[in-house]
């Protein structure tokens, strides 16, 4: 079982950058899948970066291309994701996430079954 606490949210203004936490209580990282997902006021939830076992082959949403940063520190347990050049419509709560590497489905759009309690980023 993997707890995973994400830390680092806040209110930022358009245009300012944020570094998101997210520590793991087991060394998850070298074996699956790890995730930054997020879901906006009235959207779904979505994948925002993802790497795969080993924080290899880092992979981003369309919307935080060359915007976003994930990445990870194997000897600390903890994933982070850097957020630059912030606009309004990042605003969300930001999940962390683990899961199994399934070489049909790949990180971006495989299955998490460990999820973190979520922060808040507001951007205005």
């Amino acid at each position: 079982h993997v707890q995973l606490v994400e830390s680092g949210g806040g209110s930022v203004q358009t245009g300012g950058s944020r570094r998101l936490s997210c520590a793991a209580s087991t060394s998850t990282f070298s074996r699956g899948c790890m995730a930054w997902f997020r879901q906006g006021p009235g959207k779904e939830r979505e994948v925002v970066a993802t790497v795969d076992p080993g924080a290899r082959f880092p992979q981003y949403a369309d919307s935080v291309k060359g915007r976003f940063t994930i990445s990870v520190d194997m000897d600390t347990n903890t994933m982070y994701l850097r957020m630059n050049s912030l606009k309004p419509e990042d605003t969300a709560m930001y999940y962390c996430a683990s899961g199994e590497f399934s070489a049909s489905a790949g990180c971006f759009r495989g299955i998490y079954n460990y999820w973190g309690q979520g922060t808040q980023v507001t951007v205005s």
